[in-house]
């Protein structure tokens, strides 16, 4: 077990969890110097923060709610995140057509000339009006729509910045439970007492100096019926669904699409072979675990998406459906879409007593502010906290190279070992950046990587992943930290759990590495 505070049970914070923000803040109070332990009761972005659109976005719809703080933080944060992890996040260019009887010409170009403005762009590309009957960009949509705007914003690998988060917060020194759920927790002074189940059955009670509550979907949950208490602010629980077809167009540009109902949907390239599409924006009851696409919603983001597009898109053409369930604070906003996105904080910290920090609501785009913003709050409460933000200026591991050198690194990797494929070279390098040499070091050929899974995904991948990003499941390897789940079939799909259901019984009877956490 690593980062036990120095009292051997004690930490200075415990937090419940392991979403964006919850790593996040793992990752800035671990590297303040702080004991840190998270406990997330599954996998790590194992609900809300795999869901996303994948965008690293200002959000420009959240201008006609006038959400300008919201934006301008998160604008800044494009390039900030960007070039935390280059691997994982790239520039993408947004092409947005006029529809005529929506939103005016002159209300998008207002809109786009703040977004280009309010928060200090500088790499990414400016934007530009287009003709969308002369440039390449229209010729995926129908004639009808001539005029458009060009406009950039970036795209993430979301479970994939989570898991980078608790790798670089265990490396310094927090210890990152996964599978295990925080069963209570209660006050005795000026510490928490937390009680812990594992999957194993295992039980363990820690304490520590205080408690962030980052539960996401179930933050209020936590609090009533976990720590006994109430919640102290209203969620708002929004679902967002996404369907994945194949490609439809063949450029590097997305496509950001008006429809009647105010409503905004994505059409993104993805993963090569596809186009991801979405999101919806409706209310949502029972429990986030069990959220799933309705048919409802794939046939409305297959509507969406057609009434611009010149090829239909069929519901027979999905081969893949996701959803979330955004934890959002609830702003009494009359519809779904028009409730606020940004965080709102809660702090309680009676006298002599530990404190508690809520988090609601929050975009995976400002996670990192949000994390500078929950450790000013604890700060008064924990001195240990008090200094300076680091985050910002430090990358994540694998990203320590310049964000315009994404190429330069997969010619690096095919120099240094000849014999593997150009797109398998480029997916390690989009997946773990720099430390995709930590997987091929020592191989002389692809075949001492050991077994292939399919889709290049061999027997020494998933080690890594198992021993340093928290794999167990394969669900875990092929839906969250890859999405190599599109293209292994069920027979390879099973031949990769046996392996995982092995390794995992040797590692078993094995001592256990402080390293792997």
């Amino acid at each position: 077990m690593t980062g036990v505070g120095a009292t051997g049970d004690i930490f200075d914070l415990a937090i419940i969890g392991g979403g964006v923000n919850g790593a996040g803040i793992a990752r800035d109070a671990a590297g303040r110097g702080a004991s840190v332990v998270l406990f997330e009761q599954n996998d790590l972005a194992s609900a809300t923060s795999s869901a996303s659109t994948k965008l690293i976005h200002g959000g420009l719809r959240y201008l006609e709610y006038y959400e300008f703080r919201l934006v301008r933080e998160a604008l800044a944060e494009r390039e900030v995140v960007w070039g935390m992890a280059p691997h994982i996040v790239w520039p993408l260019r947004f092409v947005l057509p006029h529809h005529a009887g929506l939103r005016p010409s002159w209300m998008l170009r207002l809109g786009l000339f703040l977004y280009d403005h309010l928060g200090g762009r500088r790499l990414l590309p400016a934007t530009r009006s287009l003709d969308l009957r002369r440039d390449q960009a229209g010729a995926p949509l129908k004639a009808a729509f001539a005029r458009g705007f060009e406009y950039s914003d970036c795209w993430v690998e979301d479970a994939r910045l989570v898991v980078l988060n608790a790798r670089d917060a265990a490396e310094r020194g927090a210890a990152i439970r996964t599978r295990t759920k925080v069963v209570s927790a209660a006050r005795e002074g000026e510490l928490w007492k937390v009680e812990t189940l594992s999957a194993s059955g295992e039980r363990q009670v820690i304490r520590a100096r205080a408690l962030v509550n980052a539960a996401g979907p179930w933050v209020a949950q936590v609090a009533n019926a976990t720590l006994g208490g109430q919640s102290p602010a209203s969620v708002r629980l929004v679902q967002g669904s996404h369907i994945v077809v194949p490609r439809i167009f063949d450029g590097p540009q997305c496509y950001i699409f008006q429809n009647a109902d105010n409503r905004i949907v994505f059409a993104i390239p993805y993963e090569q072979d596809f186009t991801l599409i979405g999101t919806t924006d409706r209310d949502f009851k029972g429990d986030p675990s069990a959220v799933a696409a309705s048919e409802e919603e794939i046939q409305y983001l297959c509507a969406a998406a057609g009434e611009y597009f010149k090829a239909p898109i069929r519901r027979e053409d999905v081969v893949w459906t996701y959803s979330g369930v955004r934890p959002l604070y609830d702003d009494g906003a009359t519809k779904a879409q028009e409730a606020t996105r940004d965080y709102v904080l809660k702090l309680d910290a009676p006298e002599g007593a530990a404190p508690i920090l809520s988090v609601f609501g929050g975009k995976i785009t400002t996670f990192r502010r949000l994390a500078e913003a929950a450790l000013a709050k604890l700060a008064p409460h924990l001195p240990t906290l008090d200094k300076p933000s680091w985050t910002g200026g430090t990358p994540l591991p694998g990203g320590d190279f310049d964000r315009l050198g994404f190429d330069s690194l997969v010619d690096n990797l095919r120099r240094r070992y000849p014999w593997i494929a150009a797109e398998h070279a480029r997916r390690l390098a989009r997946a773990y950046g720099t430390r995709a040499e930590r997987i091929l070091a020592g191989a002389r050929s692809l075949a001492e990587l050991g077994e292939t899974f399919g889709a290049d995904l061999t027997a020494r991948e998933v080690e890594y992943l198992m021993d340093q990003e928290w794999a167990v499941e394969p669900a875990d390897i092929l839906w969250r930290r890859s999405k190599l789940g599109l293209r292994l079939d069920a027979s390879q799909q099973a031949a990769l759990a046996a392996f995982m259901a092995e390794r995992a019984g040797v590692s078993r009877m094995a001592p256990r590495s402080a390293a792997t956490a």
